[in-house]
C-alpha cells in the first residue's frame, strides 16, 4: 500500500514537473503594428529615445544591455514636456521573431532595432536617439551642477550602506530629506530597486524624478548656459543618430517649453507588471494628444 501511494505521489511530481514550466515560460502571443504604416507625429510633436547602458564605460563596440529606456516627448504645439520610461524586463518580440526581454536588443541587434521595437509594439515613431553609459550620465548632471533628490529614511539607509561615499551629497546624507546630489550619487539613485515593494517600477520612477527635476531646475536658463549644456552632453555620448544640426533643433523646442511643468508615464503601466507575459497585450498606440 505504501509502495503504490509513493509511485502515484511520485508520477504526480512528474507530471507537474513536464507541465508546469512550459506553461509558465511560455509567453501570450505578440502581433506588433506594421512599421511601414505608422502615421508621423503630429504637427509639433517630436520624440527622442534617450538610452543608458548597464554599464560605466560601454562603448558602441562593447554595448551592454540597456538598464534605463526614457522617450522624451517635446511638443511646442500643445506645449507638453513628457517623460515616458520603459522597463527593461518588459517582453517583446525581437527582429528574429521569437519573444525575449527588452534589455537586450540594443546589444544583440542595434539600437535602430531598439527605436523600430518601441515603434511597433506602442504605435509611436521613434527615429532619434541617444546612448550614454553612466558614467557619461553622471558626468552631464555634474555639469549641471547636481540635481536636488529628496530620499525618504529607507533610501538614504540603502545609499548609505550600499554604494554613495559621505561627501557625494550636500549636506552629508544621514536620514530621509532633500540633498544635492552629485553626479555619481544621482546615478545609483536612479538604479535603486531593492528599496520598498516597487523594483523596476522604482528604478523607473526614479528615472523620471532626476529628468524632470533637471528640466525645472534648467526652466530660466539662457541661451549660453544652453549651450554649453549641449557641448557637454555631446562630448559624454556612446552613440547616436542624430546630427549636430538634429540637437540644435532638439535645444530650440526645449527653449520653447521653459517653463512647462514636465509630466510622466510608465509603459508597460504599473497595472500591467506583475504579469510576465504582459508585452503580449500591449502593443497599442501611446496617446500624447
Amino acid at each position: 500500500m505504501f509502495k503504490r501511494l509513493l509511485s502515484s505521489l511520485l508520477l504526480l511530481c512528474l507530471v507537474l514537473t513536464a507541465t508546469v514550466p512550459a506553461y509558465a515560460d511560455t509567453p501570450r502571443p505578440i502581433t506588433p503594428l506594421d512599421y511601414d504604416t505608422l502615421p508621423d507625429p503630429p504637427a509639433g510633436q517630436h520624440h527622442f529615445l534617450l538610452t543608458c547602458v548597464d554599464s560605466w564605460a560601454g562603448t558602441a563596440d562593447k554595448m551592454s544591455n540597456t538598464d534605463g529606456n526614457i522617450l522624451v516627448t517635446m511638443d511646442t504645439a500643445a506645449r507638453r514636456l513628457i517623460f515616458t520610461t520603459f522597463t527593461r524586463e518588459m517582453l517583446i518580440q525581437r527582429p528574429d521573431g521569437d519573444i525575449g526581454r527588452f534589455t537586450y536588443i540594443a546589444k544583440n541587434y542595434g539600437v535602430e532595432a531598439m527605436c523600430r521595437i518601441l515603434s511597433t509594439h506602442f504605435g509611436v515613431k521613434v527615429e532619434k536617439y541617444i546612448v550614454f553609459n553612466m558614467d557619461n550620465v553622471q558626468d552631464i548632471i555634474d555639469a549641471m551642477g547636481g540635481v536636488y533628490i529628496t530620499v525618504t529614511d529607507a533610501e538614504a539607509d540603502y545609499l548609505n550602506r550600499y554604494r554613495i561615499s559621505r561627501d557625494s551629497t550636500t549636506p552629508s546624507m544621514g536620514k530621509g530629506g532633500t540633498y544635492l546630489f552629485g553626479g555619481h550619487a544621482a546615478v545609483i539613485y536612479m538604479r535603486i530597486r531593492k528599496v520598498g515593494s516597487e523594483g523596476d517600477n522604482g528604478r523607473m520612477r526614479r528615472m523620471r524624478t532626476v529628468l524632470s527635476t533637471l528640466a525645472q531646475k534648467y526652466a530660466d536658463v539662457d541661451l549660453g548656459t544652453a549651450m554649453d549644456l549641449l557641448t557637454s552632453v555631446r562630448g559624454s555620448i556612446v552613440q547616436t543618430n542624430m546630427s549636430l544640426q538634429d540637437m540644435m533643433q532638439a535645444l530650440n523646442y526645449a527653449f520653447e517649453l521653459r517653463g512647462v511643468t514636465p509630466e510622466g508615464l510608465q509603459m508597460p503601466p504599473t497595472e500591467a507588471m506583475e504579469d510576465i507575459t504582459y508585452a503580449g497585450m500591449m502593443t497599442r498606440q501611446v496617446d500624447f494628444e
